[in-house]
């Protein structure tokens, strides 16, 4: 997926990443996610984070940055709805597949798709919206830093948007992939943005579960987090 992300479900009804788990060796945090996109055709359901639809509808549309956009399913969407969004990943498989859908979707003049490592490089402005949906990664990845970084690009009157999971799915909790893997709470990761006093609104600052399939197709769960914050004007 993403710069970061890893997106867990080929048949999930929205395009969510996914979670640490696997180890990296030989290859590079760009060649980990090149090699995992190249597996199939579609990784991901090609579906809008639901979190972000019910949240974003009703804003009006400006600039809108997308981090670790996968396959393009989020970037598309706010894109039909009248944003212009600069899209950035660390696959550049993942972004060919993201620019092809907002072709093929007749929505890419509206787009704008850049590689970056995010904890090297980010994309230039300030923005409307900034999503981070799902901003985990399977490798070492300063992903505080990099939220920071994302809501400083936050322009007045814009908004912030990241939801992230809040713990292993249920299904792992046993045997989780990586035991010291720390999941932040909502109140950790607004204490880690390092906001201030009185230049923001914070909006939204939630948990909530759903249900997701495990890999076997059992029906599991899984707990996400919400942070939502307006940029004061």
């Amino acid at each position: 997926m993403t710069e970061t992300t890893g997106k867990t479900e080929t048949t999930a009804t929205a395009e969510t990443t996914g979670t640490p788990g696997h180890a990296h060796t030989a290859t590079t945090d760009a060649e980990f996610w090149d090699n995992r996109y190249s597996e199939s055709d579609r990784i991901w359901s090609g579906n809008p984070n639901p979190v972000l639809v019910r949240e974003v509808t009703d804003l009006a549309p400006g600039r809108a940055l997308d981090l670790g956009c996968g396959e393009g399913a989020d970037t598309v969407w706010l894109a039909r709805q009248g944003w212009q969004v600069t899209a950035t990943d660390i696959s550049r498989v993942a972004l060919g597949r993201a620019a092809e859908h907002a072709a093929e979707a007749g929505v890419a003049e509206r787009t704008d798709f850049q590689w970056h490592r995010l904890g090297d490089s980010f994309p230039a402005g300030t923005f409307d919206l900034v999503s981070a949906q799902f901003l985990h990664s399977e490798a070492d990845l300063p992903r505080r830093e990099i939220l920071r970084t994302a809501a400083a690009a936050v322009a007045p009157g814009g908004t912030l948007l990241i939801v992230g999971h809040a713990g292993w799915a249920s299904w792992q909790q046993e045997n989780p992939p990586l035991a010291d893997v720390h999941f932040d709470t909502p109140d950790e990761l607004v204490t880690a943005l390092e906001l201030g006093d009185g230049g923001w609104e914070l909006l939204i600052t939630a948990e909530q579960e759903r249900i997701q399939n495990a890999p076997d197709g059992t029906p599991g769960t899984r707990t996400d987090n919400t942070v939502m914050a307006r940029r004061l004007p």
